[in-house]
């Protein structure tokens, strides 16, 4: 399928979202939940996989659709198209706060890998399909590391990292360490493993876990400051429990963890 190109727009600073200038017929294809509005004339419609193979019959469509559902995605993705005769504009905004990438395929010979949760959007005619690391240490061990997305084709995809995003590019042989959330994207030719951090007391209370990225040159790779991992566990870890030490915490919303409060009083834990 030929590559639309599209038009951008990047708006925002901590919570960003992308405006996508579509010509008549022109199309992209986003995660679902992600569209923030779209003009008159643009028709959504919900796709098996990532709809870069609708025209390989159903066949084509499970195979698609059964990728995304190995690496956690929703087994659906929506495509924009613009049925007017004028340019419109469709938009889409990022899930937490960070910044979006926009990903010129073209530019990098037509792949990127990236971490499983880390799509947005994309022109019509990206491929998104599953990259697996080559060692089974990455596979026991590397979390978030282990099954990365894989975008393929000519025209732009944008992903989206968490906190402040750092592009490094690697020399030949020239190597970095990096905490396995904490990678967003990289380059088909950087080379990844994950690699046991030596010490189990550095590990346990060092903060750390027990196992780094390592990510050999030459290349580019693209590094985020606040995994959303890592700040779901922040959150958890703040939060009050069910059942105990609630009391004096603020929070009544039905199955978080200050429920437990509003079920207090409610069954007349009032002493």
């Amino acid at each position: 399928m030929a590559m639309d190109v599209v038009d951008f727009e990047i708006k925002g600073s901590e919570m960003q979202f992308v405006e996508v200038e579509l010509d008549p017929g022109e199309a992209a294809v986003g995660e679902a939940g992600s569209m923030m509005f779209m003009d008159a004339g643009i028709q959504m419609d919900t796709v098996f996989g990532d709809g870069s193979a609708q025209q390989g019959g159903f066949f084509g469509k499970l195979m698609g659709a059964g990728k995304r559902l190995i690496t956690g995605e929703s087994l659906f993705t929506t495509v924009y198209t613009n049925q007017a005769s004028a340019k419109k504009r469709v938009a889409f905004a990022a899930p937490y706060p960070g910044k979006i990438l926009a990903m010129d395929l073209h530019r990098m010979g037509g792949m990127l890998i990236c971490q499983k949760d880390a799509f947005l959007c994309a022109a019509r005619g990206v491929s998104l399909g599953i990259y697996f690391q080559q060692k089974l240490s990455v596979g026991f061990f590397g979390g978030e590391g282990f099954i990365m997305q894989k975008l393929e084709g000519d025209g732009l995809a944008f992903v989206h990292a968490g906190g402040t995003v750092l592009k490094r590019e690697l020399q030949a042989g020239e190597t970095l360490m990096i905490d396995t959330g904490c990678v967003v994207a990289f380059t088909p030719d950087v080379n990844f493993e994950v690699q046991y951090v030596g010490k189990i007391k550095t590990a346990l209370f060092g903060g750390e876990g027990l196992f780094f990225a390592k990510v050999t040159g030459p290349g580019s790779v693209w590094l985020q400051s606040l995994p959303f991992s890592r700040l779901a566990s922040r959150v958890f870890a703040a939060a009050p429990q069910t059942g105990g030490g609630g009391r004096g915490e603020g929070s009544v919303l039905p199955g978080f963890a200050g429920a437990g409060l509003l079920g207090g009083i409610l069954g007349g834990d009032d002493d």
